[in-house]
């Protein structure tokens, strides 16, 4: 016998929009619904590389590679986040903020930075961190 929640009937289909944009500021559903920089590169490339980082905590992962030029200076920079739309935010901008720094630039990156730039509610500021934590 199948059971079914009292509670089924009650379901309404949510717009993700809509539930994002809930205590969200525009940057970080700009960067959510128009992410720059998704995909990935040739790991086999000398001078790309991959740095991935997870929070237990929340279940995200990002994967976030770099491609520097000759001079050590970052020419592309890539991501795949597989979380929510901070952690997807936070990823794009800080693939936007890499590109022309050299990698000593790019460490300097701190997740404050991220998550004030994107105006986080206080309990996403993990999700900029992994951004930060990346880099390093």
């Amino acid at each position: 016998m199948q059971t079914v929640s009292r509670f089924q009937s009650l379901r309404v289909p949510l717009n993700p929009r809509a539930v994002l944009s809930l205590g969200y500021h525009k940057n970080v559903i700009d960067h959510y619904e128009n992410p720059r920089n998704v995909g990935s590169m040739d790991k086999s490339d000398k001078r790309v590389g991959t740095g991935l980082v997870g929070a237990p905590a929340c279940g995200d992962v990002m994967k976030l590679q770099i491609k520097v030029d000759e001079n050590g200076r970052i020419i592309d920079a890539k991501f795949k986040t597989f979380g929510c739309g901070s952690a997807i935010a936070s990823s794009s901008l800080a693939t936007e903020w890499v590109k022309g720094k050299t990698i000593d630039e790019a460490g300097s990156i701190r997740n404050s930075d991220i998550a004030k730039e994107l105006r986080l509610p206080p309990v996403k500021l993990h999700c900029s961190s992994k951004s930060a934590i990346s880099w390093q």
